[in-house]
């Protein structure tokens, strides 16, 4: 771990620590100021870093009752930046979790306790100071969030910020705060402005407790995962039925065809919980030998080669970064067929066992006095996490 970096408004020579240094290799916290406020984030530099090159950027949003080591731990967005030669930037919530070390986020319209800082303001500081420190491409800023995470990335899109290329989602996408109207929970379409259409990939878990696929739950969740996607398709001004297809009890839905581009893509697990969605370690060692050439595969017995509608062993911080990094192709699936020896080698997703189950129970209230006509919002209590 390098020394703490502190980024506010910089001058003089910390300018300088943009292109033309290289930076150390590795995780390294960061002190964010905002506002006055000094918050916390940890960023990670590939040891191909340069700072020569401008690279991607990509945002990491932990999830409620967690932090950045433990979200980049979880999500392993280090890992597929060390791989491909970009910049991660952790970020952390103002709101104290469940646990000496935890935070969550002041989600605007949504959650609402006593020490809760403007999560925008941080994030809009943390884009600019990150510009300013490392040798980035301003057109290549992406943004991933994981539970609460996602709830507040999905609150900055909608707040009609134009910062990231694209977004991706693990069991989190919302698109607007939740309004009942006649019986029937949905999205504010009021509160929801996305600045331009964007590309989504998001991900979903049927069996999720924490943030319910069908809906319900919290009261900051209310309507599910089928309704957030619909309404973005609508934001994006997306065409076509999504070209549904199901191998190994996952789902992937990809509409290609919306406006400026965008595309909005779902995965969805039959047996998935609200944990991070990890490969089948069986599954992963079969690709690495089929990946290693046609003597590899030979030795392993009854190899029977199958050719999927794509590939359902599902890493999201991998396929996201495939997703994100090809805008302007519709090639945004895994298409390698894994091979399959029996049941041991089936596809399919696994739990970051190191991380465990995130008790994601951030409450919501909103302190809106913006009156919504015959329609009632989802509010929690008052303090909660």
């Amino acid at each position: 771990m390098g020394a703490t970096t502190f980024l506010g408004s910089m001058t003089g020579s910390a300018l300088a620590a943009g292109c033309g240094q290289p930076m150390e290799a590795g995780r390294h916290p960061i002190t964010i100021e905002t506002d006055g406020v000094a918050r916390s984030a940890v960023y990670f530099i590939p040891s191909s870093y340069t700072g020569k090159d401008k690279v991607p950027l990509v945002f990491d949003l932990h999830g409620s009752h967690s932090n950045p080591q433990g979200q980049l731990n979880r999500s392993s967005w280090d890992k597929v930046a060390e791989k491909n030669g970009f910049i991660v930037l952790a970020l952390q919530g103002s709101l104290p979790g469940s646990s000496a070390g935890t935070y969550a986020w002041n989600v605007p319209f949504v959650t609402v306790q006593q020490g809760g800082f403007d999560e925008i303001a941080y994030i809009r500081q943390a884009i600019a100071t990150a510009k300013q420190q490392f040798c980035v491409d301003p057109a290549r800023i992406y943004a991933s969030g994981y539970s609460g995470g996602g709830r507040m990335l999905s609150a900055y899109l909608c707040s009609g910020h134009d910062d990231f290329a694209a977004a991706g989602f693990v069991h989190s996408l919302r698109a607007g705060r939740p309004v009942e109207a006649d019986g029937k929970w949905g999205p504010d379409t009021q509160g929801c402005n996305p600045a331009r259409p964007i590309s989504i990939m998001a991900f979903a878990g049927v069996k999720d407790a924490a943030n319910p696929y069908a809906g319900g739950g919290s009261a900051y969740w209310q309507y599910g995962f089928k309704t957030a996607i619909q309404r973005w398709t609508e934001l994006d001004g997306c065409k076509g039925n999504g070209d549904v297809k199901t191998v190994d009890g996952v789902t992937f839905s990809l509409y290609g065809t919306c406006k400026n581009g965008a595309r909005v893509a779902s995965y969805v697990f039959a047996n998935g919980t609200h944990d991070w969605p990890k490969p089948v370690a069986a599954t992963e060692a079969v690709i690495a030998a089929a990946k290693d050439g046609a003597a590899s595969v030979t030795k392993v017995a009854a190899v029977t080669v199958s050719k999927p509608a794509f590939d359902a062993n599902v890493d999201p911080a991998s396929r996201m970064w495939e997703f994100f990094g090809k805008a302007d192709s519709t090639d945004v699936i895994a298409t390698a067929a894994p091979a399959k020896i029996g049941s041991a080698a089936k596809s399919g997703t696994g739990v970051a066992s190191r991380c465990g189950t995130e008790a994601d129970l951030q409450g919501t209230t909103c302190n809106s006095n913006q009156p919504i006509d015959m329609r009632r919002n989802g509010q929690g209590v008052q303090d909660a996490l």
